[in-house]
């Protein structure tokens, strides 16, 4: 008996991680912030506080080039950080797997091979090669900003290539801020907005970081939350339905 064609090329993909262990959560990359890396440790700290060791994957415009390995041997590539992080300079990278539709998935599913003990597996890269990889799944894209002008454009440039290219129209913010800037709410405020009224997507919920914060420090219970939340089975790459609409709390 032959097996009925897939409705659409993400048919794989949803199957490859039907039964998957490892929570993928897409992070774009914003060239315009001038603390993108905070941002990831920051993340990892979130996860780490939950017993989760993190596999980086950064794909960034800024993100070092890979080992002329990663193709033979990924796991060799993969550099270990501490007992909860680990660290993969993949710029470039998830092209090299791409298949005959388009899709970069492949390259996560090899990436989730050479790191068996990551619990959470972030994917740092712009939002061209994120719809690639994450493609009408159920993922929910993690934007980054500051409360510059020209990351806030980035950052809206990216939620509506990952809505209209993809079919990701449930999204998150992190957004780079010192406590006392004028400007944080309003900015992710204006990006709900936007994204409801003209692309038919949605900010879920939103995060401000101090980018001054140590890397030390305990991460704040906005932060806390949303890794929580980002854990459970409804909320990652594999999860159900994605999450409830954007709404007045989330501020918090």
């Amino acid at each position: 008996m032959t097996r009925p064609a897939p409705l659409d090329q993400a048919d794989g993909l949803r199957r490859l991680f039907a039964h998957a262990r490892v929570r993928f959560v897409p992070v774009v990359s914003n060239p315009h912030m001038a603390f993108g890396g905070v941002m990831l440790e920051r993340l990892c700290a979130a996860f780490g506080e939950h017993g989760k060791h993190t596999l980086v994957i950064d794909a960034g415009e800024r993100a070092p080039l890979p080992s002329e390995m990663a193709l033979m041997e990924l796991a060799e590539c993969i550099e270990t950080l501490s007992t909860q992080v680990s660290y993969l300079g993949a710029r470039g990278l998830p092209l090299r797997f791409v298949d005959t539709h388009g899709s970069t998935a492949g390259f996560l599913q090899a990436a989730s091979d050479a790191a068996p003990h990551a619990d959470v597996v972030l994917v740092h890269a712009n939002a061209s090669d994120l719809c690639r990889m994450f493609v009408r799944s159920e993922a929910r894209p993690l934007l980054l900003a500051d409360d510059r002008p020209a990351s806030v454009t980035h950052a809206y440039a990216a939620m509506k290539l990952l809505s209209q290219r993809a079919g990701l129209v449930v999204h998150d913010l992190l957004l780079g801020a010192a406590p006392s800037s004028p400007r944080a709410e309003r900015i992710a405020m204006q990006l709900a907005t936007c994204a409801d009224d003209f692309l038919g997507a949605v900010l879920r919920d939103w995060v401000q970081i101090d980018p001054a914060t140590d890397a030390r420090e305990a991460p704040t219970p906005a932060l806390r939350r949303w890794a929580r939340e980002t854990l459970q089975p409804q909320a990652g790459f594999v999860g159900g339905a994605a999450a409830s609409a954007y709404a007045p709390h989330a501020l918090n």
